[in-house]
């Protein structure tokens, strides 16, 4: 069995139902929306986030959940979706998963509204439903990862970016959206408890986790949708990069930086800069801080009982430092 069937077994029920409850929420009076919901929906992912929301709502409360937790799982949906969508308008991305991106069959016009009707959806249906507790989790969630991918892009013009920074960036961008997931996951069935908070940590640290695996590809030739180098090229500075730069002699360090400023087009100075960066420690150490954050989440989640959603949330823990794209 594949682990990601392996770690959606005990919520496969609520993962269906859960599906049928989306697309009804991204429902229109509008033919073109709903010509483009239905792309999006047809072409979803793994759907890591609402497996957060549902385990670890099912591991707080001994295997309840409530139509809040449906409800909790579709605006965590509705808003990453949103994002995404706005994303590759930002970056000018084609594709996504593989297909055509919004933009690159409906333009970025259509691909910007579509975004926002998305997040207006997610918002409204926490407000519809005097789910205010919940809104609050995310609205934090979408101010953070705006600043994070700002704070990236301030950093990326000046490349003067410390590891204390990195983790800043990466907590904003990436950790807070799972850390969002796992926190709404306990509120939604445990409201105002010590659950809400200790999950929320739990998230981040996977999200923390997941996003140095995600920096790591960089430095792979696996086929994993994104091609080596990419990070470089786009002058961003990951945790690899960072250790290399701090560790590096006066003349390495300039050569280096220098690369990344004005050849990062080259593909033979990429290649450079990516065998530098491996033969001086950069992907050893961030395995070790990755690992670091692993653990960590570990340690959480065995403060609670033994169940099957606490099993498929260490499935999925280990999961996020394992795969292969």
């Amino acid at each position: 069995m594949k682990i990601v069937e392996q770690i959606k077994q005990p919520i496969a029920y609520e993962m269906e139902l859960f599906e049928q409850k989306f697309q009804l929420s991204m429902s229109s009076k509008v033919a073109l929306l709903n010509r483009i919901t239905h792309y999006i929906v047809n072409r979803k992912g793994k759907q890591m986030r609402p497996m957060f929301v549902f385990l670890v709502s099912k591991m707080v409360s001994n295997g309840e959940i409530s139509e809040r937790t449906y409800r909790g799982a579709a605006v965590i949906e509705l808003i990453h979706t949103a994002t995404l969508v706005h994303d590759d308008v930002v970056d000018d991305s084609n594709r996504r998963r593989g297909f055509f991106s919004i933009n690159a069959l409906w333009k970025n016009k259509i691909a910007v509204l579509i975004g926002d009707y998305l997040l207006s959806k997610g918002l409204l249906l926490s407000i519809d439903n005097n789910d205010f507790d919940l809104l609050k989790i995310i609205s934090i969630a979408v101010r953070e990862m705006s600043e994070g991918e700002l704070l990236q892009i301030e950093k990326a013009r000046k490349l003067d970016i410390t590891e204390v920074v990195y983790y800043e960036i990466i907590r904003q961008k990436t950790a807070t959206l799972i850390a969002a997931c796992c926190s709404l996951g306990a509120a939604s069935v445990k409201p105002e408890s010590q659950h809400v908070e200790t999950m929320r940590k739990f998230g981040e640290l996977i999200g923390m986790a997941f996003q140095i695996k995600d920096d790591l590809f960089d430095y792979t030739e696996d086929q994993i949708g994104k091609p080596t180098g990419i990070d470089i090229k786009e002058q961003k500075m990951t945790l690899p990069l960072i250790y290399v730069l701090n560790q590096a002699s006066k003349k390495d360090k300039s050569w280096l930086i220098n690369s990344i400023k004005n050849h990062n087009k080259d593909k033979v100075r990429v290649k450079e800069v990516i065998a530098f960066v491996k033969n001086n420690g950069g992907l050893d150490y961030a395995v070790q801080k990755m690992k670091q954050f692993q653990n960590e989440a570990l340690q959480i989640l065995r403060t609670y009982p033994e169940s099957d959603y606490r099993n498929s949330l260490e499935l999925m823990v280990n999961y996020v430092i394992d795969r292969k794209k």
